[in-house]
């Protein structure tokens, strides 16, 4: 079983369940996938798998959602894990966002919504090259 996990965060589920869907379609059993709908309950998720000696691989992360946009969690995201890859998903963040993103939580990409399938793969699989 693998010990490195994908963590998708979204306040929309449908979002949530197609970014599930489309990793798995593309790295089946390489990793586990774990989702959230808002940054606290991930930031709850990676504290336990750092507990628990589990390797957070990759986080995708929605800019706009409620309590915390996506550059402010992402931030946290690599205080805790500094090796982990981060991306932002977006169809709204402004460029001081992703800059602050960039600089603070060594943002890899931020991906646009809508994405395709083919755009999510090539920048998870950039990300983790």
């Amino acid at each position: 079983m693998p010990k490195s996990i994908i963590l998708c965060v979204d306040d929309e589920p449908i979002v949530l369940t197609s970014l599930k869907e489309q990793l798995k379609r593309r790295f089946g059993r390489q990793y586990m996938y774990e989702t959230a709908q808002n940054p606290v309950e991930a930031l709850q998720i990676i504290e336990e798998l750092i507990e628990d000696e589990i390797e957070v691989s990759l986080v995708i992360a929605d800019w706009l959602m409620p309590d915390m946009k996506g550059d402010e969690f992402l931030i946290q995201v690599h205080e805790k894990c500094p090796k982990t890859v981060t991306i932002m998903l977006t169809g709204q963040a402004d460029t001081d966002a992703v800059e602050r993103a960039k600089l603070k939580a060594n943002l890899h990409r931020c991906l646009s919504k809508p994405w395709t399938e083919d755009e999510l793969v090539a920048v998870v699989l950039s990300g983790l090259e």
